[in-house]
């Protein structure tokens, strides 16, 4: 996304400060539903980047599944839901 959006050299630090939340707090994220269930969702540092994660509970361990443009009509969403 770096390349593909022109994003600023600081992108790797900011969306790791929009993570650092999740240190202490790893169910702060929506969750999301159908095929993306049982993922969550943060905003990155710019309101359209969503980080999509999961939450290990076992292991206390968050792991990130992908970041998206929100602004694609491909992008993860709440809504979604599988038939």
């Amino acid at each position: 996304m770096i390349l593909t959006h022109s994003l600023p050299a600081d992108t790797r630090a900011r969306v790791g400060r929009s993570l650092s939340p999740l240190e202490r707090f790893p169910r702060l994220g929506r969750e999301l539903e159908g095929r993306w269930e049982p993922f969550r969702f943060i905003l990155g540092p710019w309101r359209w980047m969503l980080i999509v994660y999961a939450y290990d509970e076992q292991q206390d361990e968050v792991l990130i599944a992908t970041i998206q443009d929100a602004r694609s009509s491909t992008a993860t969403t709440s809504g979604q839901r599988t038939r």
